[in-house]
C-alpha cells in the first residue's frame, strides 16, 4: 500500500513518519515539497505518485493569528483540503482530512458526537470546518474519512506541554485558564489511530482523543507533577487558575471541546489510554531522548 502524506514536518506529521505499519511505502511531504495551496502541483504529484490512501496533516493551526489572516487560512484549511480531494477522486486515492474540536462552539453539556452540528466560533474553526465540507462534498462522503481531535500535543514542534515546561523552568509562577474544558492527546496515539482509518479505508467522521477530561490547568498541573517525578523538572513552582476573561485573545475558544469517541474506539478496537497516562509517556520518551525536557 502507498500513503501520501502532506504536512510532514508538522506534530502528527512526524509521529505518523515514525509508525509506518508494515507493508505501507510512505511518500511524506512538508510544505516545501508541496504547497497544498497549488491546485496544479497537487494535481500533477498525486497523478505521478498514485497513492492508495493520503493523509492530509497540513493545515494552518495558528488560532490568533488566523482572526487577521483569514485568507491564508481559508487557502491552507479548505482550498488544499479541496485539491486534495480533487486529485484523490481523479487517482481513486481514499482522503483521510484531520480536522478538530474547533468546528464547535463549547456550549454543550455533552462531549460531541460526529453528527452534532458544527458551529465555529472563530476563523480557524470555520477554515477547518470549510476543508470537512469540500472534502466529503468532492469525495461523496465515501471515499474519504474526517478525523476529529483535540489539544494535540508531541515531542516535536511547539505545543502546550513544551511551552509549559520551559515557562516552569523559566518562571518563579505560571498562570493558566482554568474554564476551558477538553482532551489532552498524545500525537502518538492519534497516529496510530490514523493509520488504522487509512488503511482500512473507514469513511465517515471520526472523533478522537486521550480519553478523560481536563481543564488547561490541570493539564498544566499534571505536566508539572509528571515532569518533577521523571526528574525532567528539577522545583515545583506555583500553578495559578485563572478564567478565559482574565487572559483576553484575539480569538473565542470553546469552553467546553471534549469530544465523543464511543464509536471510533469501537470501530478501532477498544479506547485510547487516559491523557495522563499518555502524558506520562511522552515525558518519559522526551527524558530518554534528550536526557531532560
Amino acid at each position: 500500500m502507498k500513503v501520501l502524506l502532506t504536512g510532514a514536518a508538522g506534530q502528527l506529521g512526524w509521529e505518523l513518519q515514525r509508525s509506518v505499519p508494515q507493508g505501507v511505502a510512505l511518500v511524506a511531504m512538508d510544505a516545501a515539497g508541496l504547497d497544498i495551496t497549488d491546485q496544479q502541483a497537487v494535481a500533477r504529484l498525486v497523478a505521478e505518485e498514485r497513492p492508495d490512501a493520503i493523509i492530509n496533516a497540513a493545515a494552518y493551526t495558528a488560532v490568533d493569528k488566523a482572526e487577521s489572516e483569514s485568507e491564508r487560512a481559508r487557502q491552507v484549511n479548505a482550498q488544499g483540503p479541496a485539491y486534495l480531494a480533487q486529485a484523490a477522486r481523479a487517482n481513486s486515492a481514499f482522503l483521510v482530512q484531520l480536522s478538530t474540536d474547533f468546528v464547535f462552539d463549547g456550549k454543550s453539556s455533552r462531549p460531541y458526537a460526529p453528527a452534532d452540528m458544527p458551529v465555529p466560533l472563530g476563523v480557524y474553526g470555520a477554515s477547518k470546518l470549510a476543508g470537512e465540507v469540500a472534502v466529503r462534498e468532492r469525495l461523496l462522503g465515501s471515499r474519504c474519512a474526517i478525523i476529529r481531535t483535540a489539544w494535540l500535543y508531541s515531542g516535536h514542534g511547539h505545543n502546550f506541554v513544551k511551552t509549559m515546561l520551559r515557562l516552569m523552568a523559566e518562571r518563579e509562577e505560571v498562570r493558566v485558564v482554568a474554564d476551558q474544558i477538553g482532551t489532552p492527546t498524545w500525537a502518538w496515539g492519534l497516529a496510530g489511530a490514523v493509520w488504522q482509518i487509512a488503511c482500512r479505508s473507514l469513511p465517515g467522521i471520526h472523533h478522537w482523543s486521550d480519553a478523560g477530561v481536563a481543564s488547561w490547568y490541570d493539564f498544566a498541573v499534571a505536566v508539572q507533577e509528571e515532569a518533577l517525578a521523571l526528574g525532567v523538572l528539577e522545583r515545583a513552582i506555583p500553578i495559578v487558575p485563572v478564567t478565559t476573561a482574565d487572559y483576553p485573545t484575539p480569538a473565542r475558544r470553546p469552553l467546553y471541546s471534549v469530544l465523543d469517541k464511543t464509536a471510533t474506539w469501537t470501530l478501532l478496537g477498544g479506547p485510547a489510554p487516559h491523557w495522563r497516562v499518555q502524558l506520562r509517556r511522552m515525558l518519559t520518551e522526551c527524558k530518554g531522548m534528550h536526557g531532560n525536557g
